[in-house]
């Protein structure tokens, strides 16, 4: 594999150099714990996979949005995708240039909207009439122009979980192609003197393993791009979103390389500039959550491993149904038997995985969640009042804090009691 999660010499697992079971020793658990050189490697790659095309890459701050992991990635020259106001904020603050941030999502409030043009975002893009009336009402109040694509919808089926699949008709994302409704509204967009036209947009899912999808959604927006642009419209940009998927059953990394051939095929001499907006292949493989077993149960024909890691720290596999490798840190054993992995909270869905084939877990020992870079962190709570786990990175041999553990006093200090 290309990152840097790997076992040692004498079996036991570490991060960048560093031991697992240590770092679990020294900081507790839950800990998720990233690879810094593993980061900026596999944005590094999928960057060098377009190098045939005028690409510009954006990193999906929704992924994983600590603000060291966005600093990093902004030295290697990332951009940022991003789908709220917090999340410009945080961008901002690792260093990401406004120039460089695009502007995603369906619900944009128009306080978010005015500090995105304050700002001066690269790109809004734009997902409804309503949304656009908005920007430009808004851009007209602040004497300035909007630079806004037309996000589209292609009614293509990316084959994964419905809950992460935004390409088709029935879903809240885009505006339809077939009827003419997207290529009305754009040229609505070319004749609006308080709008900077720049370009369409795509993203039809998440976790896409299958190239297939890709071809169908970018040979639709390729299609009524070359159409505008017939008609004399400006189309300077498609956005071809994010999307590609890793292997969290086994150890393969992102084919990079396909996907960009593929891009190359389709774009190459169109005379388009693409954007692009990776996260989960760019940060998932990259970290890992720690925890802890705490008890061993003996079910009526399974164990159970409870560990101090729970839903609200990695909610994945009770959202999803999603997968991901369980494995003890230290040198592995031979498996005796069936486990559920779960966690503490009240919940029958509070687990990190069912029906393992896991060996012996002493009390005490450490247990890594593998792939947890992307889609962790990000949607942690404090439900059961538990404080979420905290985040550290390896980098160059050392280990940095993102966010520091906090306490139960943390929480009940951030509210306030009127009676």
């Amino acid at each position: 594999m290309m990152n840097d999660i790997l076992r040692d010499a004498s079996g036991h697992l570490t991060i960048s150099g560093m031991r697992a079971d240590e770092l679990a020793a020294q900081y507790g658990t839950p800990l998720y714990v990233y690879s810094g050189e593993g980061f900026v490697r596999s944005f590094t790659t999928f960057t060098k996979s377009l190098s045939e095309v005028d690409a510009r890459v954006h990193y999906a701050v929704k992924a994983n949005s600590a603000i060291g992991i966005l600093s990093l990635l902004a030295s290697c020259g990332a951009g940022a995708d991003i789908v709220s106001g917090g999340e410009m904020r945080r961008a901002l603050a690792a260093g990401i240039p406004a120039d460089k941030i695009v502007f995603s999502g369906v619900g944009k409030t128009d306080d978010e909207i005015r500090a995105a043009l304050g700002e001066g975002v690269g790109q809004i893009n734009a997902e409804s009439a309503a949304e656009i009336a908005h920007i430009s009402a808004i851009a007209n109040a602040m004497n300035l122009q909007a630079p806004v694509a037309l996000r589209v919808n292609v009614n293509v089926d990316p084959g994964s979980h419905k809950k992460i699949s935004t390409g088709q008709r029935s879903t809240k994302f885009g505006i339809p192609v077939e009827d003419g409704e997207a290529a009305h509204l754009y040229r609505e967009i070319c004749a609006n003197p308080h709008i900077i036209p720049r370009g369409l947009a795509v993203h039809i899912g998440s976790q896409l393993r299958n190239l297939a999808p890709f071809e169908m959604a970018y040979q639709a927006l390729l299609e009524i791009a070359d159409s505008l642009r017939a008609e004399g419209l400006d189309v300077p940009i498609l956005d071809l979103g994010g999307g590609l998927g890793i292997d969290y059953e086994g150890d393969s990394d992102p084919d990079f390389a396909a996907y960009g051939a593929l891009v190359t095929r389709i774009f190459a001499n169109r005379g388009y500039q693409l954007g692009f907006e990776p996260g989960r292949c760019i940060a998932a493989d990259n970290g890992v959550l720690l925890v802890t077993n705490l008890y061993t149960k003996q079910g009526e024909d399974k164990r159970f491993i409870i560990t101090d890691g729970a839903m609200n720290d990695l909610i994945r596999p009770t959202l999803y149904e999603s997968y991901h490798r369980i494995e003890p840190v230290g040198p592995q054993q031979t498996a005796t038997g069936i486990a559920d992995i779960v966690g503490p909270v009240c919940e029958t869905g509070d687990y990190l995985g069912t029906d393992r084939m896991m060996p012996d877990v002493p009390e005490g020992s450490c247990l890594a969640v593998m792939s947890a870079g992307a889609y962790g962190a990000v949607m942690m709570s404090n439900y059961n009042t538990r404080p979420e786990a905290a985040e550290i990175i390896i980098y160059q041999g050392q280990a940095h804090i993102l966010r520091p553990r906090r306490t139960v006093d943390d929480l009940i200090a951030l509210e306030d009691n009127p009676f």
